[in-house]
């Protein structure tokens, strides 16, 4: 039995039937399947090797319900992005790739980067998540389906039309039931009253934001544009200056503030008169923008934080 200084780490690599499970130290691999026996096993296992961090991955909601698990048997779990698991094969020259050659390279991932353990979510906020991406995925399907309306047979318009008007009517439910769900939750209540009250910013970038960045307001300004990709990074060597790029980051957070930016842009003071000056400058119009969209994030985390509503002579002097 280990006490509770072990100096043991875990990965665990997920796919739909199964689990592979690697032990840093000392070296241990075994499997068990991806269902509520398997899981139950491995619970009861980790729990007797008492393991200082298991990391497992991101894989589509495919680690949902043994994240959950281990959450709740009070194991340090960290969920991290596939592409830092790449990156870290890569550095250590590791090209081939099974599922047990994964799990082995994220359980020496947990033991070299000891990445911050993930809390485990509500299960308000799992449910309020689960319908900010359903969502997200009707609004996809309805662009797509009236792009291909007009190159539609005629015969088989009506039915493309039919699935369109469904579309419509799931997407007002969905909204019905986000705006119910934060509504019955006076924390998330009180927190979509301050985010609407900055200019520019609407209901869906709110739910997002409640939904995917439970973080906001809780990190200084650096790590919280870092989190949602809007930080730039130097690409500096020698005299060389390059240019800075934002990577990474939670997408679909970027992708609705991108949306909201642009309203501001024109609605928001405080926006407006930011990006005008970085056009006056020089600066084309995307880097701009997305210099905006880093400034209007700024500002929510500062407001969550403060618990201060919208207030323009205050947010200019937020960089």
């Amino acid at each position: 039995m280990k006490d509770s200084a072990s100096s043991t780490y875990v990965g665990i690599d997920v796919s739909k039937a199964q689990l592979d499970v690697a032990v840093d130290e000392p070296s241990d691999a075994w499997q068990v399947t991806n269902d509520d026996r398997g899981i139950r096993q491995l619970v009861e296992q980790l729990k007797a090797l008492h393991p200082a961090l298991i990391v497992l991955e991101s894989t589509g909601g495919l680690e949902c319900a043994v994240l959950a698990e281990l959450c709740t048997a009070g194991l340090p779990v960290a969920r991290i992005n596939p592409s830092r698991a790449r990156e870290f094969a890569k550095s250590l020259g590791q090209r081939a790739k099974t599922d047990r050659l994964d799990a082995s390279l994220l359980a020496r991932f947990a033991a070299t980067i000891r990445p911050p353990v993930t809390p485990l979510p509500s299960e308000e906020a799992q449910h309020l998540a689960a319908l900010v991406t359903r969502r997200r995925q009707v609004i996809e399907m309805l662009t797509a389906g009236r792009n291909r309306l007009e190159t539609t047979r005629l015969g088989l318009r009506p039915r493309l039309e039919t699935h369109i008007a469904w579309l419509q009517d799931e997407l007002e439910t969905l909204s019905k039931d986000i705006r119910d769900c934060i509504q019955d939750n006076p924390a998330w209540q009180d927190k979509d009253s301050l985010l609407r009250s900055v200019p520019g910013v609407g209901p869906v970038l709110s739910c997002t934001l409640l939904a995917e960045l439970p973080e906001l307001g809780t990190l200084d300004r650096k790590k919280i544009a870092a989190l949602v990709g809007v930080a730039p990074f130097n690409h500096d060597s020698g005299r060389h200056r390059g240019k800075r790029w934002i990577k990474g980051g939670r997408t679909a957070v970027r992708n609705v503030l991108y949306m909201a930016t642009l309203a501001s842009s024109r609605f928001n003071p405080t926006i407006r008169t930011f990006y005008h000056s970085l056009i006056e400058r020089g600066k084309n119009k995307m880097l701009a923008l997305v210099a905006c969209m880093r400034k209007l994030l700024v500002i929510l985390n500062a407001i969550i934080r403060t618990h201060q509503p919208w207030q323009p002579r205050l947010s200019v002097s937020i960089p």
